[in-house]
């Protein structure tokens, strides 16, 4: 009965002391928010290059026909 005991009151104070801090973090929130920016530009970006690219590959001559 003692470590029920015990734990029963370590486990409470432990639960005051994590209720009784404010500061616990920032919201996840606006995280969520930079996180699809940074994926928004990095579509962007990616489809930049990829036009790009795909322009350069355009002005390639093609091989002559080989007769």
């Amino acid at each position: 009965m003692t470590v029920f005991t015990y734990l029963h009151t370590f486990l409470a104070v432990r639960l005051a002391e994590l209720r009784r801090d404010g500061e616990r973090g920032d919201s996840p929130v606006p995280t969520a928010v930079i996180i699809m920016g940074l994926v928004f530009v990095a579509t962007v970006v990616t489809a930049g290059a990829l036009a790009a690219a795909k322009g350069w590959l355009e002005k390639l001559p093609t091989p002559a026909d080989p007769k």
